[in-house]
């Protein structure tokens, strides 16, 4: 049973941030082109105490065919770590990196004596997977060249692209990433997966609108929703590292997520599937709930 707090966090959360499905295609594009052309590329570290104390951050560049985007590196003061986390954030493929990314990044920073890294890629509608998946990689496969290996790590969206990336790096050869984990990970933007009706339900932060349109501006034709880039659990999933995914059943990514698990096990891959029941969407990122601190504890055992 899920606890007090989840179930005042699962209450609050599509409140605050005023979910709700989308009215029109139309209209939602225009809405989150509105909203892109206001944001500044900055990286939000207000949920961290005493930040620019404890962290310091770098900004670095990387460029894909639309242009140049930024890349921010977060590393524990006082220290000279060797492992890296490259961390790509969820939202949808249109929202950028919001706190508590940076919060829980931070965490496996201090945690594990890692850098992070976190792309700021370009988002849909205005982008798709072309416009930053090759210079992604790129990064990655540099910083899986380094001493101690790379964790490649991601939530929702972002945990779909973090797959797409170890498929990726996989395929190209060289180094390649140590570990995976994934929270709630966004592995079929198909969106075909039996249940996904009823799951959609049950969720009340996720809508069936929202995400097939997102999925459509970030594939950017309907003849690449499929390919590895973009939907990863439809992919050969063979020779991947260890992974770890995390996923509540009042998700309306829960049967994406069993797909994966499932494609996962056929294909010999070695992926520990943790699904919990009633809990909501990426539930290991929220604060102050028991289940995450489960999930916390779960992590650091399997990455250290």
């Amino acid at each position: 049973m899920p606890s007090r707090r989840h179930e005042l966090i699962a209450w609050a959360i599509p409140r605050m941030r005023r979910s709700r499905d989308l009215d029109t295609v139309e209209n939602e594009r225009a809405r989150l082109e509105r909203w892109h052309a206001g944001l500044e590329p900055r990286l939000p570290t207000q949920a961290v105490p005493r930040f620019g104390r404890r962290f310091s951050v770098v900004t670095e560049e990387l460029t894909g065919p639309a242009g140049a985007f930024a890349s921010y590196v977060i590393t524990p003061r006082g220290t000279d770590p060797h492992r890296t986390v490259l961390y790509v954030h969820g939202g949808g493929f249109v929202t950028g990196i919001d706190t508590f990314h940076v919060r829980y990044a931070t965490r496996l920073a201090r945690a594990l004596g890692a850098r992070v890294v976190m792309p700021d890629y370009p988002l849909a509608p205005e982008h798709s997977w072309r416009d930053s998946h090759d210079a992604i990689a790129d990064l990655a496969t540099r910083l899986a060249a380094a001493p101690d290996g790379l964790v490649l790590a991601g939530d929702s969206a972002g945990g779909g692209y973090a797959l797409a990336l170890a498929l990726t790096l996989r395929d190209r050869g060289g180094p390649q990433p140590s570990h995976l984990v994934l929270h709630a990970p966004w592995v079929d933007l198909t969106i075909s997966t039996p249940d996904t009706e009823t799951f959609a339900e049950r969720d009340t932060w996720l809508f069936l609108g929202k995400l097939r349109a997102y999925a459509g501006w970030w594939a950017g034709s309907a003849a690449d929703l499929g390919r590895p880039q973009v939907s990863p659990a439809l992919a050969d999933l063979s020779g991947l590292p260890p992974a770890l995914v995390f996923c509540g059943t009042r998700d309306l990514l829960a049967p994406g997520c069993r797909l994966l698990a499932s494609r996962a096990a056929a294909a010999g891959w070695d992926l520990t599937y943790v699904e919990v029941p009633d809990l909501i969407h990426v539930f290991g990122l929220l604060p102050f709930i028991p289940e995450a601190r489960t999930a916390w504890r779960r992590t650091l055992e399997f990455l250290q």
